[in-house]
């Protein structure tokens, strides 16, 4: 989960990062009351969205006056950035900037392990500063036993060549990211830029952070940083029964028990939609490996939710769960969601059990059931009916 900036502000302050003060506001006369408690003197109002290119795309000006702050708010609210609408800003408070460097912390996943990215020359875009000067940007590898203590925060700011006036405050503040980084489990710490003022302080003025969802069950505190307005209401349904569900833009809805097996179907029906009209998946759901009714009809009622939905693919291999029960989860679903199945299932089952799977199917003789006995045979039919279905809506010309 990525945070706004104001989030992650609060974050690091909570953990003794030297921040700014920073109020929210949503309205222009939230955006003068907001001025008005930093001092009334010079403040920044900033757009809260999460992707960059903010100050580019004028979402980022100054204020000197607390009816500034609010008419800049007006201006910045409601903009449109990179698809991205801003419903809040932060006014935050002036400081007057001798130097901008930069620093991040992130997961390197290729070398299971840490890496910290630390530069004299913050303030512009990270990513073109590595292409076009990379040896301006220092790269240290964290062991993720031991973090980054006292010697290895030295280590950075060596690496990125800090003066010696400013280096032990530096790696101050280097560490106390890291406490961030590490208590509160998150994938990214990147502060661009961290600033020395005029009178030698060093501050992070800008923040960005990302939290590992994996980690969710040890920070209750962490839901209340979701941004609701933006989720889709079917992701958050699904995250209700604490389906694996992530809404895609097509129209075949697909089931399947196990990531690697869901990945493979979407690539399937993909393939398959070619032959019927550029028809593609509409989602990825991974039920896991027990598909009781109560779990298939909670992954039914969310893909039958979602109006772009044309078909669905169940497709299931049955390994601890069986294929009978499966088969009987998908029949007592159907059954509990009742008039709200309107769209037509193809059902693929294999593995444990699979003849008792099908014959329950057979047997039940549900009117929106299709069986089909292989992968592609089962993402052909459904792309076939997503088709269809998606004909008999448009007008012929």
């Amino acid at each position: 989960m990525d945070l706004f900036e104001y989030q992650a502000r609060d974050m690091f302050e909570k953990h003794g990062v030297p921040v700014l003060g920073g109020i929210v506001a949503t309205t222009p006369e939230e955006a003068r009351a907001a001025a008005e408690r930093l001092g009334g003197g010079t403040v920044v109002v900033k757009a809260q969205v999460k992707t960059g290119g903010r100050g580019k795309a004028g979402g980022v000006k100054l204020a000197h006056s607390p009816q500034e702050a609010a008419d800049r708010a007006g201006e910045i609210l409601g903009m449109d950035i990179k698809g991205h609408t801003v419903h809040r800003v932060m006014v935050a408070a002036g400081a007057r900037i001798a130097e901008e460097y930069y620093f991040s912390v992130l997961l390197d996943r290729a070398e299971r392990r840490y890496l910290a990215m630390c530069s004299v020359e913050g303030g512009m875009e990270i990513e073109q500063l590595a292409v076009e000067r990379p040896e301006a940007l220092a790269k240290v590898p964290v062991d993720p036993q031991v973090g980054i203590d006292r010697a290895k925060a030295e280590e950075i700011v060596a690496a990125a060549g800090f003066a010696a006036d400013v280096a032990p405050q530096v790696a101050d503040v280097i560490e106390r990211l890291w406490t961030v980084y590490r208590e509160e489990d998150a994938t990214l710490v990147e502060v661009n830029p961290l600033v020395r003022t005029e009178d030698g302080r060093i501050v992070a003025l800008d923040g960005k952070v990302t939290l590992d969802a994996n980690a969710d069950f040890r920070h209750a505190d962490h839901a209340e940083l979701e941004d609701a307005a933006a989720t889709d209401p079917l992701e958050a349904k699904a995250k209700e029964h604490d389906l694996n569900y992530v809404k895609l833009d097509g129209s075949v809805g697909i089931i399947g028990n196990g990531a690697g097996l869901v990945m493979s179907t979407l690539d399937v029906v993909a393939y398959a939609g070619e032959r019927h009209g550029g028809v593609r998946p509409a989602n990825f759901l991974d039920i896991g490996g027990g598909a009781s009714a109560e779990v298939m009809a909670a992954g039914l009622d969310v893909i039958l939710g979602d109006p772009q939905v044309d078909a669905v693919f169940v497709n299931v291999f049955g390994g601890i769960t069986a294929c009978d029960a499966v088969a009987n989860g998908i029949v007592a679903a159907l059954g509990m969601l009742g008039d709200a199945a309107t769209k037509p299932l193809v059902v693929r089952l294999d593995g444990n059990n699979v003849e008792e799977g099908r014959r329950i199917l057979r047997e039940a003789a549900h009117p929106l059931v299709t069986l089909a006995d292989t992968m592609d045979g089962g993402a052909d039919k459904a792309a076939e009916l997503a088709h269809a279905a998606h004909a008999a809506r448009t007008p012929q010309a």
